[in-house]
């Protein structure tokens, strides 16, 4: 499990990195500063949790457990469905993409929580 949460983050990363270079470079002239600033959060929330990710990586190596994983299936969905809903916002300019935004970001939160929960509990299984 280690090793699938170290290889999403990573990827995760990769992709924010991407997007980041793709929104500041490929997209300045195209959209609104608005939606610029959109489509900016997005990669700067999935770089944050790209690197949570790898975080739940090394915690499964001290404390695997439903938690631990729990954790970094949520890191995963929150920015599928955070960052993805705000690209989706920044590249189409349809708001409703927006509503599902706190969605990812209640996973996000939720994510945080299991994983401070593995590490109180110290779970072994």
């Amino acid at each position: 499990m280690d090793r699938i949460f170290a290889t999403l983050g990573a990827l995760s990363g990769f992709i924010a990195v991407g997007a980041g270079a793709f929104g500041a470079h490929g997209l300045k002239t195209r959209l609104t500063p608005d939606l610029l600033a959109v489509f900016d959060t997005g990669a700067r929330y999935q770089m944050f949790h790209a690197l949570a990710l790898l975080a739940v990586a090394w915690a499964f190596t001290r404390w695997p457990g439903r938690a631990t994983a729990a954790s970094g299936w949520c890191f995963v969905a929150g920015t599928v469905v955070f960052s993805g809903s705000l690209y989706l916002l920044a590249l189409t300019g349809v708001r409703g993409f927006g509503a599902i935004t706190p969605v990812g970001g209640v996973l996000f939160l939720a994510g945080w929580l299991l994983l401070a929960l593995a590490a109180w509990r110290g779970e072994t299984r």
